[in-house]
């Protein structure tokens, strides 16, 4: 079996014009497959330089490859099942900040590069005020692409023709401004000066995105027999669905610049991505969210399982139908129509979605998709939604790790966060440990003990997984 890298394969080389925040599966089989698409339907002619990050990551892994790896897209297309697989080939190379960060800072030296793309998770935009200028690099996202905005405009000399278009793809409400928001606060603590501050504003664009494709990531179900088909040993072969929407809130004059839409691609150019953000991130990515701890800890392992139990199943419908649907504003029949779609990819054959990839920071995750609806629904019918709060009694059962089986529960979220939880499972006390994790402002931004019934309903939530299993308490859901 042939490595997989540019000797041995034959890829097409394209200039760099885009920087790329994040290695991951997501922004591999999305962004980057459509980038691929857009090259070859039209002139874009754009490759890709990936920058990690976080100081661990796949980049070594990306460069080992020469930057090609393969998407393999299956599922069912107007009646007929699909099973394609392309060779993605965009990626020009991979940079990690935290070892090479004067290859990183360098790359603001590149007058062809126009376009910031990145995927750091919901936690990635954040403001860090322990950041410093001088940091090589800053740990938060925000501070390492002010650094390295500020480092091209003082390079250009303030050129107004050298500014960035940035597209931000975590699942955040209005992530572009939550994200420009970030960068003025760091041009506040670093003092750079109001004739940045005006380049940033008048050269830069920041716009909102939505993205939308299930992702599930590394086939390694199916890895020897995709090998055998393509040829060659590919580690960062990536599996996805073939449904795919990316949502642009921007002006035409960047969809001139990003021609995705002219490359049949399902990629819109909108004046509001507000609608398609709330009914997307509510009815897909919200009942997502509960469904991997709750299906997990009862001893499910795919998305597709956890909808086709006869009582896991029944509790994710429960909560999409029952309690997040009731939330959201448009008519109730588009809304139905939009969850009936939803549960269909949630079930796709094809595709084997492992919540425990899902399951990555379930705080941040759980405060952007379901805490709103939560609210929401308590506000309209006077009580809270069962089966969101059980969903939070469940990640916050997970995240006391210990064993599934044989199988350790390694959480994966912010040091924070599993700090903290470790702290308050090592008490013993289950109230302590609904309150703890409710009041934790950090995680929130807010003292959840403060609504109503809240802490007595995960308390009772927690202790019964505790003294009777995850399914017992599913049963009290949907029950």
């Amino acid at each position: 079996m042939k490595e997989l890298n540019r000797q041995t394969a034959q890829a097409a080389k394209y200039p760099t014009k885009v920087i790329q925040f994040g290695e991951g599966n997501f922004l591999r089989a999305f962004v980057d497959w459509i980038i691929w698409n857009t090259n070859k339907a039209t002139d874009f002619n754009a490759g890709v330089v990936v920058v990690q990050p976080i100081d661990r990551g796949m980049v070594d892994m990306l460069n080992s490859q020469d930057g090609l790896y393969h998407v393999n897209l299956q599922g069912i297309d107007k009646g007929q099942p699909v099973d394609s697989i392309e060779m993605i080939d965009v990626i020009n190379g991979g940079i990690n900040p935290y070892t090479q960060n004067e290859e990183f800072m360098a790359l603001a030296e590149d007058p062809e590069i126009r376009f910031v793309i990145s995927n750091t998770t919901e936690a990635g935009i954040a403001f860090d005020p322990s950041c410093r200028l001088d940091d090589k690099p800053a740990s938060s996202y925000p501070g390492k692409l002010t650094q390295l905005l500020y480092h091209r405009y003082e390079h250009f000399k303030g050129d107004m023709t050298k500014g960035f278009i940035i597209l931000p793809c975590e699942l955040i409400f209005l992530n572009g401004k939550e994200l420009k928001k970030c960068i003025h606060q760091y041009i506040e603590l670093w003092n750079l000066g109001e004739g940045f501050k005006t380049w940033f504003e008048q050269a830069c664009g920041v716009y909102c995105t939505l993205v939308d494709r299930i992702v599930p990531g590394y086939p390694k179900d199916t890895i020897d027999q995709i090998h055998k088909r393509i040829g060659f040993k590919d580690n960062l072969v990536v599996k996805g669905e073939i449904f795919h929407l990316w949502v642009i809130e921007a002006p035409e004059s960047v969809a001139a610049e990003f021609p995705a839409d002219k490359a049949g691609l399902n990629v819109l150019f909108v004046p509001s991505e507000a609608p398609y953000h709330e009914r997307k991130v509510t009815l897909l990515n919200g009942p997502h969210t509960v469904l991997s701890p709750v299906g997990y800890l009862s001893g499910l392992d795919t998305v597709k399982e956890c909808v086709e139990d006869p009582e896991v199943g029944r509790f994710v419908r429960k909560v999409m139908y029952g309690e997040l649907l009731e939330t959201l504003n448009l008519p109730r029949p588009e809304l139905e129509a939009f969850a009936d779609s939803v549960v269909e990819r949630f079930v796709n054959p094809y595709v084997k979605h492992f919540v425990t990839s899902i399951m990555l920071n379930s705080f941040p995750k759980y405060k952007t998709r379901d805490l709103p609806g939560l609210k929401t629904y308590l506000e309209r019918k006077g009580e809270l939604p069962k089966g969101l709060v059980l969903g939070l009694a469940a990640i916050i059962t997970y995240y006391k790790g210990g064993k599934r089986g044989d199988v350790e529960i390694v959480p994966d979220d912010d040091a924070a966060i599993i700090n903290l939880l470790k702290e308050l499972w090592a008490g013993g006390d289950i109230r302590k440990v609904a309150e703890g994790v409710l009041a934790a402002d950090f995680i929130w931004g807010e003292d959840l003990n403060a609504i109503e019934g809240l802490t007595d309903l995960v308390t009772a939530d927690l202790e019964l997984i505790q003294k009777e299993g995850m399914r017992a308490a599913v049963k009290t859901v949907i029950e």
